[in-house]
């Protein structure tokens, strides 16, 4: 049997709700971070009913000063989130500076303090051009830090990190999660403005995996 060893930092949206399906038998606690972003009190029910369903306790920690003290288009409101694909220089603004180096840290603090070995996150290939915080060199360097910096030499565990988004819907459609249950959409509207950057990559992903997209969208 699988111990159930590890923390899983999950927001409610594909990548993570994949992850949390695909290694259900080892994580023993989920945490979501409220930081303010546009699209979190959309996001953060579906994390919760994920959780639920199998089982795995789940936490909502508030990160209220990142949206009081941080620049990015993603705390600033709908109409201040760019259109377009993550290749676009304007996607850039999107950027929360630092902000998976700081969950990382707090996670590490929490599955410490729970007696867990490994801090698990589902940044994968396709953030690497846009994120600087979510490519290989930044998780292994934050990993290494984290090891260091316990008495237990807690780990960072990223699986996802070397595949696209399309090969993670791929993982979700083998586990035969419905991706309806998740939201992607920066704007944090009724509906999925399927505009901007991860509406747009939600899109391709879905496509490219053979997925139906069950995604209601503003445009369609």
């Amino acid at each position: 049997m699988t111990e159930k060893d590890s923390l899983l930092i999950v927001s409610g949206g594909m990548d993570s709700i994949t992850m949390l399906h695909e290694y259900a038998d080892r994580i023993a606690m989920a945490v979501t971070f409220d930081y303010g972003a546009n699209h979190s009190q959309k996001e953060i029910p579906f994390a919760r009913l994920h959780c639920e369903r199998l089982g795995i306790r789940h936490l909502v920690i508030p990160l209220d000063f990142m949206q009081q003290y941080f620049k990015s288009s993603l705390l600033e409101g709908a109409d201040a989130i760019p259109e377009g694909h993550y290749a676009d220089e304007n996607m850039k603004s999107t950027v929360v500076p630092f902000r998976n180096g700081i969950m990382l840290a707090i996670a590490a603090g929490i599955a410490e303090s729970n007696g867990l070995k490994r801090v698990m996150i589902a940044n994968h290939f396709g953030d690497h051009s846009i994120y600087p915080d979510c490519t290989a060199p930044f998780i292994n360097s934050m990993s290494d830090a984290i090891a260091n910096g316990t008495y237990e030499h807690l780990r960072i565990e990223a699986p996802y990190t070397g595949i696209s988004k399309s090969d993670v819907a791929r993982h979700g459609k083998a586990l035969g999660i419905d991706y309806a249950e998740t939201w992607s959409c920066y704007k944090g509207l009724d509906r999925h403005c399927g505009k901007c950057g991860t509406c747009v990559e939600r899109k391709e992903a879905l496509r490219e995996a053979g997925i139906d997209d069950p995604t209601e969208y503003e445009d369609s």
